[in-house]
């Protein structure tokens, strides 16, 4: 099947990690934080991809896989401390690698290759090969394109891995980033043995109790402002215990408060521990409002539609609502 070609045109840097993967013998992939479908189907796609070609690659998380994907994904995700990260002859960090690699990065040696692989603007962290195309919807397209790039035999496993992470981050091909291009791709994946209902029962379908009791908090607290058409609610770790859930579950909220009628863009703020509150912002295009300059100015990032953003302090509830101290 052919496919319009990528936007950014990463012949180079394709060659050049092509030449890394073959003088390495061990690599480390890592994913980001809380990590979600696209990253990771991009780091199952490609420890997929590096153990066909003979190599040894393991994945390290500072969380571990959401429960609701272990029927999918047959990999394990490491904690970084149980692992020994100088034995990696290169490290490769896919999506939002400033949340998670961050934290690795000093504990490398100059001798070892970093590659970043990202779809998110703005990104600041440095690496020996950078992979950076704000354009492509996710990650996981940007790992097809060097798939493609290869040559490489999709075999449905890959085709599955690369599909949960565009399929996510398209928000099941509802979002704005979902081109002809994107949907192109998912078709050439399905074709390849990628099944989509397995996808989507996984991940967005297949909710716990526990999952829906803690929307339902959120829901119900959800309140939209008059002067600018934000929605917002908050989940605090109270929230979390009583409806038995956990971070895991405040995924999604913040794309379905972006759907109600007269809202703008939508905010939610969770407590992910004592002292960090996490903000996850979405909007949509035709509303006009670019969510990541709020993010910005918050020490956050991502794109004009979907951002997030981490800050000290704590939710509390007054007699006037809720507020951070």
């Amino acid at each position: 099947m052919q496919i319009a070609s990528y936007m950014i045109n990463f012949n180079s840097e394709f060659k050049t990690l092509n030449y890394i993967i073959k003088k390495s013998d061990k690599l480390l992939l890592v994913p980001h934080t809380r990590p979600d479908g696209d990253a990771i189907g991009s780091v199952s796609a490609l420890k997929e991809y590096l153990q066909q070609l003979g190599k040894t690659a393991d994945i390290a998380c500072f969380d571990p896989l959401p429960e609701y994907f272990k029927n999918l994904i047959p990999f394990e995700f490491n904690y970084p401390d149980h692992l020994n990260l100088k034995s990696y002859d290169t490290i490769i960090a896919s999506d939002s690698v400033e949340r998670g690699f961050d934290k690795i990065k000093p504990e490398l040696s100059e001798n070892q290759i970093t590659v970043l692989i990202d779809h998110h603007p703005d990104i600041t962290i440095p690496g020996d090969v950078r992979i950076i195309d704000p354009s492509a919807s996710s990650a996981c397209e940007i790992i097809y394109d060097y798939l493609e790039f290869n040559q490489a035999k999709i075999n449905g496993r890959v085709a599955t891995f690369l599909l949960l992470g565009i399929s996510s981050d398209t928000g099941n091909f509802q979002h704005s980033n979902t081109t002809v291009r994107v949907m192109e791709i998912a078709s050439n994946l399905m074709k390849k043995g990628a099944s989509l209902n397995k996808i989507t029962h996984a991940g967005f379908a297949n909710k716990k109790i526990s999952t829906l009791k803690l929307w339902g908090k959120a829901f119900e607290k959800a309140k939209i402002n008059p002067k600018n058409n934000m929605i917002v609610t908050v989940i605090t770790q109270k929230d979390i215990e009583q409806c038995n859930a956990s971070m895991e579950d405040v995924s999604q909220v913040s794309s379905i408060l972006d759907t109600v009628p007269g809202a703008k863009f939508s905010l939610v703020l969770s407590q992910y521990n004592e002292k960090t509150i996490k903000g996850s912002l979405r909007s949509e295009e035709y509303k006009g409002v670019n969510v990541s300059e709020i993010a910005h100015r918050l020490g956050g990032g991502g794109h004009k539609l979907a951002s997030g953003f981490e800050i000290r302090g704590k939710i509390v509830e007054t007699g006037k609502g809720w507020k951070v101290v």
